[in-house]
């Protein structure tokens, strides 16, 4: 395969006029995710335990909220955190990769029923939405699978891992919608490329809190006292996406911009 063709698969893939669209929405749900309830309390405690220092911690396996000791962690050294966090973003990051290439591929092999599957996920949506903006009185619980690995840089992806499959319950709602518009794609590498574009929402503030320790507990302090405002606002994103599946409006939005962008030609 030339570098021609890569190019243009490239192109077709990321450029296409739906994953222009989708592509910034799933990074949005992935930001959404990590200031959710069930995860945002929890960062100080991931950041311990990658990095060995769980005796900073109250504990990722017992669902404490993850309070954790400042100057321990910061007494870790900034590259270990970043080692650290990094891993455990690429251990969940093979999971949700992994689920996008099979609901990509699943998309393709319903094709001749896509509208239709499209619409009844695109309910889904939006009760998932008003679920996940405490609006409705299912959903509420929050489930997940409580795993403890060996704490420190060798256990990171590992524990990213049992993160990736134990909050999706927890997480369920943006990701389900992710994954509804992988199946909208029907392309494995499209599935794919929402999913990282997911992690990226996802992981990328797992990273910048290691990065910038000492500041970031005063972001995450804010994000958590305005929870409940995030929490809603992100739902009400998640019924608008629903409300646009269900009617038909993505499906137009998308043949618009797949006409702006069809004449245009990749360089890569």
């Amino acid at each position: 395969m030339t570098l021609l063709s890569i190019g243009d698969t490239f192109a077709q893939t990321v450029l296409g006029g739906s994953m222009l669209l989708a592509l910034p929405f799933a990074v949005l749900a992935g930001l959404v995710s990590f200031a959710s309830p069930c995860v945002l309390p929890l960062v100080p405690g991931y950041l311990g335990y990658v990095t060995g220092m769980a005796g900073a911690t109250t504990g990722t396996s017992s669902g404490a909220t993850g309070g954790a000791a400042p100057a321990r962690l910061a007494d870790a050294g900034r590259g270990r955190m970043l080692a650290g966090m990094g891993l455990f973003v690429l251990g969940f990051t093979v999971v949700f990769v992994a689920l996008g290439v099979l609901a990509g591929s699943l998309g393709a092999s319903l094709l001749r029923a896509s509208d239709v599957v499209t619409r009844v996920l695109g309910v889904v949506v939006v009760l998932l939405g008003l679920s996940f903006a405490g609006w409705l009185p299912v959903g509420q619980r929050e489930r997940r699978l409580h795993l403890a690995p060996r704490a420190g840089l060798w256990g990171a992806p590992l524990l990213g891992v049992v993160f990736g499959l134990g909050w999706v319950p927890c997480i369920g709602p943006t990701l389900i919608a992710v994954y509804t518009l992988a199946l909208d794609e029907a392309s494995a590498g499209r599935g794919a490329a929402l999913a990282v574009a997911y992690c990226l929402g996802l992981g990328l503030p797992f990273v910048l809190v290691a990065l910038a320790f000492e500041r970031s507990t005063r972001v995450l302090r804010v994000l958590r006292d305005h929870r409940v405002l995030l929490m809603r606002a992100g739902g009400v994103v998640l019924v608008l996406v629903g409300l646009a599946l269900v009617t038909g409006v993505w499906a137009a939005w998308t043949q618009s911009l797949q006409g702006l962008v069809g004449g245009f030609e990749t360089v890569v």
